[in-house]
């Protein structure tokens, strides 16, 4: 009492006591849910005793008190059978009442268990009882004979009679009193273990759950408040000390994480800050090499980025000869200048640096002492070790970059990776402009090609033509044939015209060019070029709506168009040209004149260099060609484009030497 009105907490002083008390009832090692369901099981079958002791009690009262009220019954049943006989009612009715007696005699010795009706029977109960029947049986006979109403003899036994079933009553009742003072206990009994078992709840959830509870909130709170050396007592084994162990060992592992926490954050951003700047260096290289238009430039800006990066003292990129036996210098940077001469060139494995194994890696290499290996021209000046690099082009090693330090150097994975990555861009650039000067010699020789065919076709016929009539002026000259002589000298004068026109053609193909946005531009100028030449007149429609043709695609549609005005001022003898265009999802060029025309099933041939040209430059875009014509009716030239269409190789481009040679020409 004295620490409860101290402040003490109830119950923990509960639980000092219980342990105290009961120190082999506190098994520290059962789990929670097996104390719950003791303890919860115990109070089960208090309650339930309980409950049968209280319903036997209350059985017992009511059986008690049905007799009772039977025994009532008896007396009045007395007094009936007293009043039949003074009535001087029948012999008949008075046995009805002798025999209904006998009934409520036997109900009360046997009892019936489904009013409930029976006896609380003690040795008093059974003693006065036994009285009842034996002065029953005694007086009994009495009824059964005539009486006078006024016989003194039926009066007394009536009223003994009535005595005894009084004290018998009053017997039951003493009986029944102590019934009623056991109920009356058990329901104190109850209320108490009520009190007790709601007490005993109380206290174990306080002890089993709110305790370990508290416990483990304020280690949490201290854990929150940075105090990460927190710790819980585990004094059990049941789940909240699993609890608990788990906490101290959370806790544990977040004071050793904090307490390792500003290293690691140190080290992580060292981590990420290289990270930075290899990306960095990586871009950087990468932007470069892209932008890198020869092969010099691209090696001599790559090997000097490289060294930055890596922080080494000279930097070689060494590249592999046609017949791999060889490696050849590119670029360097820093490198010796007494070195580069002899180390312009160096045989395959001759040397650390040059190594065609498929399987190489980049590594470190120590550099040796020049006095054990005299030909290490490296170690004279001063290098220690080198890192090999290999540049690999689809899993084939075509070249190295050489890394010299003069101090230790230790690569880690990351340097490695970025070494490789850095090789590999270095080989694709590679690859790329000796890709695109692939392409310019393709195209160059491709233009080239066609050239020679326009010459051939055009201009060299009529020199071989020029060359025939010249012959036949020397022997008109020879003859001293004045007419012939003048006649061939206008076909002279004719084949000179012709073949100035062709050049002068040849000259418009090469220099036109498209225009990216819209190819009207250039068609008006390539019909007001040819109206020029030949004097014809020409209109220009177009209708339809469609997206704009790339501009090598332009490049090809114009040239077949200016073919077939060639051949339309060559052959057609035409009063008027026409060019009809049809933008859409597929374009259409359509070249018309009313010329003479000619009979398209018989006289088209594949060999004629105008129709050769037209589908050469077609299939180029994957177009089609189709000539229509009829003797007499005129010839329509008709380009029709694919939906999508992309030339194969590019025409002319400008500054072209093809087209500066041809300018020249009048």
């Amino acid at each position: 009492m004295r620490a409860l009105v101290s402040g003490g907490n109830p119950f923990r002083l509960l639980g000092l006591w219980a342990q105290r008390r009961y120190p082999m009832q506190m098994n520290r090692s059962t789990s929670l849910s097996a104390k719950l369901i003791r303890i919860g099981t115990a109070l089960l079958v208090l309650a339930l005793a309980s409950i049968g002791l209280t319903l036997w009690v209350t059985w017992q009262l009511e059986g008690g008190a049905a007799a009772v009220n039977e025994a009532g019954r008896m007396r009045m049943q007395t007094w009936r059978m007293t009043s039949a006989v003074q009535a001087r009612r029948p012999a008949a009715e008075v046995q009805a009442l002798v025999a209904e007696f006998d009934r409520s005699l036997m109900l009360l010795r046997d009892g019936d268990s489904q009013r409930p009706l029976f006896v609380p029977w003690d040795a008093d109960v059974r003693r006065e009882f036994a009285a009842v029947e034996r002065l029953w049986l005694s007086q009994r006979s009495l009824w059964n004979e005539p009486l006078q109403p006024d016989d003194p003899v039926l009066l007394k036994s009536a009223d003994d009679f009535v005595q005894a079933i009084d004290r018998f009553v009053r017997t039951i009742e003493h009986q029944l009193s102590g019934f009623t003072a056991m109920l009356n206990l058990f329901q104190f009994a109850m209320m108490v273990l009520a009190i007790a078992g709601a007490v005993v709840m109380l206290y174990t959830g306080y002890l089993y759950v709110i305790n370990p509870l508290a416990h483990l909130r304020r280690g949490l709170e201290q854990v929150e408040g940075g105090e990460f050396g927190a710790r819980i007592d585990v004094d059990t084994q049941d789940e909240f000390g699993q609890v608990a162990a788990g906490f101290n060992r959370m806790a544990a592992t977040l004071q050793s994480l904090y307490e390792g926490l500003e290293a690691k954050v140190q080290d992580k951003t060292r981590h990420i800050e290289a990270q930075r700047a290899r990306l960095e260096a990586l871009y950087e290289v990468s932007a470069f090499l892209a932008r890198a238009n020869s092969v010099q430039e691209l090696s001599q800006g790559f090997s000097q980025r490289v060294r930055d990066v890596m922080k080494a003292d000279a930097v070689a990129v060494r590249w592999a000869d046609d017949t791999n036996q060889r490696y050849l210098m590119l670029a360097s940077d820093c490198f010796p200048q007494e070195m580069q001469e002899e180390e312009r060139s160096l045989i395959a494995g001759a040397c650390a640096c040059g190594s065609l194994q498929s399987d190489a890696r980049t590594r470190v290499i120590p550099i040796h002492s020049h006095d054990q290996a005299p030909v290490r021209h490296c170690a004279r000046v001063g290098f220690r070790n080198l890192v090999s690099v290999p540049v690999r082009l689809q899993q084939r090693v075509i070249g190295e970059i050489d890394l010299f330090f003069r101090g230790e150097v230790h690569l880690s994975a990351e340097e490695s990776e970025l070494l490789d990555a850095l090789a590999s861009h270095l080989a694709s650039a590679l690859e790329g402009l000796r890709a695109e000067a692939l392409e310019r010699e393709a195209a160059v020789g491709e233009e080239r090609a066609l050239l020679a065919r326009e010459l051939h076709d055009s201009i060299a016929q009529s020199l071989a033509f020029l060359k025939i009539q010249a012959q036949l002026l020397r022997g008109a000259v020879l003859r001293q044939d004045a007419r012939k002589v003048q006649s061939t000298l206008d076909e002279l004068d004719a084949g000179l015209k012709e073949s100035i026109n062709d050049v002068r053609e040849l000259l418009m193909h090469f220099r036109t060019r498209a225009n990216t946005g819209d190819i009207e531009s250039a068609l008006q100028e390539t019909l007001q070029k040819f109206q020029h030449q030949s004097g014809l007149p020409t209109r220009l429609q177009l209708d339809g709506d469609g997206l704009p043709l790339p501009a090598d695609v332009q490049v090809q549609v114009l040239h077949v168009v200016q073919e077939a005005l060639s051949n339309v001022r060559k052959h057609a003898d035409a009063t008027q040209v026409s060019l009809n265009v049809h933008k859409g999802l597929r374009w259409q060029f359509v070249v018309r004149d009313d010329g003479v025309g000619f009979d398209a099933g018989q006289h088209i041939d594949e060999t004629h260099v105008g129709t050769k040209i037209m589908r050469e430059r077609a299939e180029r875009i994957g177009a089609d060609v189709e000539i229509a014509s009829s003797p007499g009716q005129g010839t329509s030239v008709t380009l029709t484009l694919p939906a999508n269409p992309v030339a194969t190789s590019a025409a002319v481009p400008a500054g072209h030497p093809f087209s500066d040679s041809l300018s020249s020409v009048p």
